[in-house]
């Protein structure tokens, strides 16, 4: 039987680099994967393809809509190869889920590929092609989440579909019901209605985005209402059913009225929910809350001291690089260091255009917790840089303490806001202050100016300009 330091059972973002982590320690790692290929939903169902295609709609929108205010004439008509999109995107994700195969060789990490699950505390049976089982001095549970569904919602991956075929579909649906208004389901929504499809999304919230601040999402809505998107807030889904290629969804509205709408594809995006099946944590004695999370203390240790879970399947936002960061720190507690993760401070993007991004307390949070604090926002539509390239949609808002000054939350809307954030978590885990930012040589023309000035408004009102 072979045994090893560590375990690790799941390869996405958080796994593979909790498992890089341990053999740059030194400890003798093994990675389980049930699938085939490494790199979890993120690589292979998720971030990636998504973004992929993202991209590639968002070239053939620039062709169609954009390319002639630029000058560029196009002779003939412009066609989509549907199938040549995502045949791309397919190799974006063999190029990703190859290059974790080669970190794996290179950490002298061993792979087995088959369904992991507890014999007892120390002993995890691995059913694939064949069936072994290894012993573990320490496990790292990094299992991940699943698409989320509603209770009266048949998925039948055909027409009723999760976020998983939505990448891997054969047609450009001709109208596309959305079921919910979170980042995956504005996501590809966006996607297919670049393409031409006519995109309905069906929000129970009386918002999109609602985890975010509420000026992101007035921004978003209005920029997707622009680009042809029909939102239906505040709707409550009833029943789907699917009869031929037609689906129906029934809703009711806020006034109670029942609502129909009827696509050719659904696109059910409630949400995820953690991926335990299989594991047999009951053998290990590890316990689960009622949402199925596996429950962690601090150090994201279970009830079981050598056994850990990070990701998706514990509590806190379901985000790649959030499972990233808690694989490393309990790498590091395994070798004795120290690490610490501010959950404050992880940021969250909408990969969206424009994007959305935010890091920090919402203005909606610390009015609700009584924190003084100022506001200071700059559009983008008064950038240079902006305006040169066409994407005026979006702002920067700058949260800071009325007192301190110290900045609490950023919250963005626009061009490369994916990317700005990274700035606003620095500032922030260095503890700066609005006028700090204020006060930094930004460089023109470039889309980070918004922040600079943002920072200005919240410092004393005073944006150079607007």
């Amino acid at each position: 039987m072979s045994k090893y330091d560590v375990a690790v059972i799941g390869s996405g973002p958080g796994g593979y680099v909790a498992a890089i982590r341990c053999a740059q320690l030194g400890m003798k790692t093994a990675i389980i994967e049930k699938y085939n290929t490494l790199g979890g939903t993120c690589l292979n169902v998720g971030c990636i393809p998504s973004k992929a295609l993202l991209d590639s709609s968002h070239h053939y929108e620039d062709a169609m809509k954009h390319f002639e205010d630029h000058g560029i004439d196009i002779p003939g008509e412009v066609k989509i190869n549907f199938k040549k999109m995502i045949e791309r995107k397919a190799s974006v994700v063999e190029q990703t889920t190859k290059g974790i195969d080669f970190l794996m060789n290179k950490n002298k990490i061993d792979v087995f590929t088959g369904v992991g699950s507890f014999k007892d505390a120390t002993h995890i049976e691995i059913t694939g092609e064949s069936t072994q089982t290894i012993e573990a001095a320490n496990t790292i549970i990094a299992t991940g989440s699943k698409p989320a569904t509603l209770p009266f919602i048949t998925l039948d991956k055909e027409r009723v579909i999760t976020s998983t075929e939505a990448l891997s579909l054969k047609e450009i649906p001709k109208h596309m019901v959305v079921i919910g208004g979170g980042v995956i389901g504005l996501e590809l929504g966006q996607v297919y209605k670049r393409l031409g499809a006519e995109v309905s999304v069906i929000e129970y919230m009386d918002r999109i985005i609602p985890t975010m601040d509420a000026a992101q999402s007035k921004e978003l809505m209005k920029a997707m209402k622009k680009q042809g998107v029909k939102f239906f807030l505040s709707h409550k889904v009833s029943n789907v059913s699917r009869e031929a290629d037609k689906v129906r969804v029934t809703a009711t509205d806020k006034k109670d009225k029942e609502v129909t709408f009827t696509g050719d594809y659904c696109l059910v995006s409630v949400g995820r929910r953690a991926y335990t099946d299989g594991l047999a944590l009951q053998n290990a004695g590890v316990k689960a809350n009622e949402r199925g999370q596996v429950d962690v203390n601090d150090h994201l240790q279970t009830n079981i001291s050598n056994i850990y879970a990070i990701g998706d399947v514990v509590r806190g936002a379901m985000l790649a690089h959030k499972a990233e960061e808690e694989g490393v720190m309990v790498a590091e507690i395994l070798a004795g260091q120290k690490p610490h993760i501010d959950y404050n401070l992880i940021p969250g993007v909408v990969y969206t255009w424009p994007e959305v991004a935010s890091v920090g307390k919402t203005e909606e949070q610390l009015k609700e917790s009584g924190t003084p604090y100022k506001a200071g926002q700059f559009p983008m539509r008064a950038l240079g840089r902006s305006r040169a390239s066409g994407d005026t949609d979006g702002f920067v808002k700058i949260l800071s303490d009325a007192t301190t000054d110290e900045i609490l939350g950023a919250h963005m809307v626009g061009a490369r806001c994916a990317d700005l954030i990274a700035e606003m978590v620095v500032a922030m885990e260095f503890r700066a202050s609005a006028e700090d930012i204020a006060r930094m040589s930004h460089a023109h023309p470039t889309y980070a100016e918004a922040i600079k000035e943002a920072a200005l408004a919240a410092t004393a009102n005073r944006a150079l300009h607007i």
